[in-house]
């Protein structure tokens, strides 16, 4: 198969560019709901919501106020809202509270957490945030590091999670390809003025791994930080699928499983690596 032919077997992917309210919790979480339930009404197979959108990422004095467990009452209800709606969910991420999560990694603790919910509400995959900012930040100060690197079998495709800041670190994502991820999700609350390394380095995980990377941004104004948007879906070869401005949106793509093959056949780039 060229480089521009694409197989029958597609699947439409939706980032859910919101406008994130520091101290809005409930508004916040509505607004996801929302974009979940229009998302699902325009055809897409999975959604994809930014980083910390039910706290602010930056609202960090919110954190452990708003921290609830896996089956708290936000990521029951976005996995219910799945359910009903046909349609996957990437929620997030939010504020985990480990102590509340049975079997969690830790006793104690907060962690940055993404969850995969399939069409059906279940919880398939969990990605706690690996590498937490600690420029101009208490990320690093308030939160625990994830461990665990899953990747999830979904409609044709592989998919990883990602976070935000992960995307400085190369090697994170070569160990999801190296793991078989063709599609990687990357919840984000990317602020002005890093917009040349919001698009560079997304593009740049997409590229390297000869994989799509979906960059899902927030929008909203914090007292020392602006979130820019620009959501973009990338394909295997760093082209632009989709993009958005700064402003509140629904950015969907089309994506192709066997386009991942047929770049990766035609360009074998992987095959040259020495480690």
């Amino acid at each position: 198969m060229s480089l521009g032919e694409l197989s029958p077997v597609r699947m439409k992917i939706a980032l859910a560019q919101l406008h994130i309210e520091p101290g809005d919790v409930a508004g916040n979480v509505d607004r996801a709901e929302a974009a979940i339930v229009e998302a699902a009404g325009r055809g897409s197979d999975v959604v994809c919501l930014p980083e910390a959108f039910t706290v602010g990422y930056f609202s960090f004095s919110a954190y452990a106020e708003h921290a609830e467990g896996l089956s708290g009452p936000t990521l029951s209800r976005l996995s219910a809202v799945a359910r009903s709606n046909d349609i996957a969910v990437v929620a997030g991420t939010v504020i985990e509270d480990l102590a509340r999560t049975e079997g969690g990694p830790a006793d104690e603790g907060l962690a940055n957490t993404a969850v995969f919910f399939d069409r059906e509400g279940t919880r398939r995959a969990v990605y706690r945030k690996r590498h937490l900012f600690g420029y101009d930040s208490r990320e690093s100060e308030l939160l625990v590091p994830g461990q665990r690197l899953p990747t999830v079998s979904f409609e044709g495709f592989e998919i990883g999670v990602s976070t935000c800041y992960d995307l400085r670190f190369p090697e994170l994502y070569r160990s999801l390809a190296d793991a078989g991820a063709t599609l990687v999700f990357v919840p984000s609350a990317w602020p002005y003025p890093r917009v040349e390394h919001w698009e560079l380095l997304a593009r740049a995980r997409a590229v390297e791994n000869l994989c799509y990377v979906a960059a899902a941004n927030g929008t909203g104004e914090f007292e020392d930080a602006t979130l820019l948007g620009r959501s973009t879906v990338y394909d295997p070869w760093g082209t632009v699928l989709a993009g958005s401005g700064d402003d509140p949106t629904l950015l969907t793509a089309t994506v192709d499983p066997d386009r991942v093959d047929s770049v990766r056949a035609e360009f074998p780039a992987l095959d040259d690596r020495r480690t």
